[in-house]
């Protein structure tokens, strides 16, 4: 199966989409769409789209079996399902500016979950992969959660960017994604104030700063503390606590213990507790992303995040939690040897979600036939 990265974010500098960001082993999946932006005819350029339907299954069942600690929460034969539609509007040739957005949706289901000494055994015929396609309530066979809300564990965002290609060939582009995981934080009942907001810029004739990426994650709010499902007596609807990444049925939006979405969410491989649950879903940070190639053998990069952590709302760190991630890595490229490069990475982590650790990395790399 193919590493899927965000459509969005620059997957080198990037800290990564909300929904997607290649932190974790892709899942197999059978793959239907239309990867590159294809003109809409009749409108002279100025509109294009693209997008994708996707459905597949998790891999990790023998890993959470060996990870789980006796009693705990994992999950076996779930099934994979994605989506996304994009449209830009905008043509350059006429118009230095593209604007784009589109929405990118994800779901688990089918698959059993083990709680315990209890088994649930989710349905996954072939109605139920129409129910994941447009978000319905599950039947009489899936617990009750499924059948007032929607089948399967349900995610997604809202991307928007707007580029300008500024003269000398520079370009600026903003971008903004809106997490959700209900429908509420899907259509912004409550406001957008998780997000994550970035910037891109590009210098394409600068060797020493060829692009820049500054990124602002929040995932603190998750629509307040509170969540009241409406009852004949009280019927007013509080949808909070929406609890990022985490499902009370499924293991949470990870694979083989690492987190789909945003890595900055600390993975639950992590956790030396045994549980498979994502334990720092709320944090704030700040990311910066430099790539540059000062000769023309050589490339390098450079990553550096900072994080506030808090925990989730039913279990919240006693004190805020701050972490530094930074990555340095370069690139040889010996025009000599055409298609060998040959890379050095270091990364470190310091603060009080990881502790302090360091691993390096080489690797060498062919392209093409070996003569």
């Amino acid at each position: 199966s193919k590493e899927r990265h965000s459509e969005f974010n620059n997957p080198l500098l990037s800290s990564g989409g909300l929904t997607f960001s290649g932190n974790a082993r892709p899942a197999p999946q059978v793959r239907i769409g239309i990867p590159e932006y294809t003109l809409v005819p009749g409108t002279k350029g100025w509109l294009a789209f693209k997008g994708h339907i996707a459905y597949g299954m998790f891999t990790d069942d023998g890993w959470q079996k060996d990870f789980v600690a006796p009693g705990g929460k994992h999950t076996e034969h779930v099934l994979y399902h994605s989506k996304d539609l994009y449209v830009k509007i905008g043509n350059r040739e006429k118009f230095p500016l593209i604007l784009e957005g589109g929405l990118e949706m994800a779901a688990q289901f089918g698959g059993n979950a083990f709680i315990g000494d209890k088994k649930i055994d989710m349905p996954n015929g072939i109605k139920d992969f129409f129910k994941v396609f447009i978000p319905s309530g599950g039947d009489s066979s899936t617990p009750t959660g499924e059948q007032i809300n929607v089948y399967g564990n349900h995610l997604g965002s809202w991307n928007f960017s707007l580029t300008w290609y500024a003269p000398k060939e520079w370009t600026i582009r903003p971008y903004y994604e809106h997490y959700f995981e209900d429908h509420s934080q899907m259509f912004g009942e409550y406001g957008w104030k998780d997000c994550l907001a970035g910037i891109e810029i590009t210098f394409p004739k600068n060797p020493v700063i060829g692009s820049f990426v500054y990124e602002y994650i929040s995932t603190k709010d998750q629509t307040g503390p509170v969540y009241w499902d409406h009852t004949p007596e009280i019927p007013e609807q509080v949808s909070g606590t929406d609890n990022y990444y985490n499902h009370y049925i499924y293991a949470g939006w990870q694979h083989w213990g690492m987190g789909i979405g945003n890595p900055l969410v600390m993975s639950p491989i992590y956790n030396d507790d045994g549980e498979i649950v994502f334990k720092s879903n709320r944090l704030q940070g700040h990311h910066l992303g430099i790539m540059g190639t000062p000769c023309a053998d050589l490339q390098y990069r450079i990553l550096l995040s900072f994080t506030r952590n808090w925990g989730t709302y039913s279990l919240p760190f006693y004190e805020i939690k701050k972490n530094g991630n930074a990555l340095i890595e370069l690139t040889y490229t010996p025009h000599q040897l055409k298609g060998w490069d040959f890379t050095a990475s270091l990364g470190v982590d310091r603060g009080g979600m990881l502790g302090k650790s360091a691993g390096g990395m080489l690797t060498i790399r062919k392209t093409g036939w070996i003569r």
